[in-house]
């Protein structure tokens, strides 16, 4: 699971028949002061009504997606499970 920003929306017309009626979503990891790291853009199946600009949270494990989803029949590897309101960290 990794912390990462919401950079763009993806609209496609021809879908997996398990992924209509979801939405797709371009993220980027991002550090815990919102910094991007690496180069990388991925995307992101989204079931917590994010939008572009929100902090999220990723998980990228199979099983925890299919637990999530009920089935294991969508071609999903990466999924926004929850929004992030704020970061708190210890000075210890």
């Amino acid at each position: 699971m990794f912390l990462a920003k919401i950079k763009g929306n993806i609209v496609s017309t021809p879908k997996n028949k398990y992924l209509v009626g979801h939405k797709l979503l371009i993220v980027h990891e991002i550090d815990y002061a919102s910094n991007y790291v690496g180069n990388k853009d991925l995307i992101a199946l989204d079931l917590v009504d994010a939008g572009i600009g929100d902090k999220v949270l990723v998980v990228q494990e199979g099983d925890a997606i299919q637990q999530i989803l009920g089935h294991q029949n969508a071609p999903v590897n990466s999924m926004i499970v929850a929004v992030v309101d704020n970061i708190e960290l210890s000075e210890n």
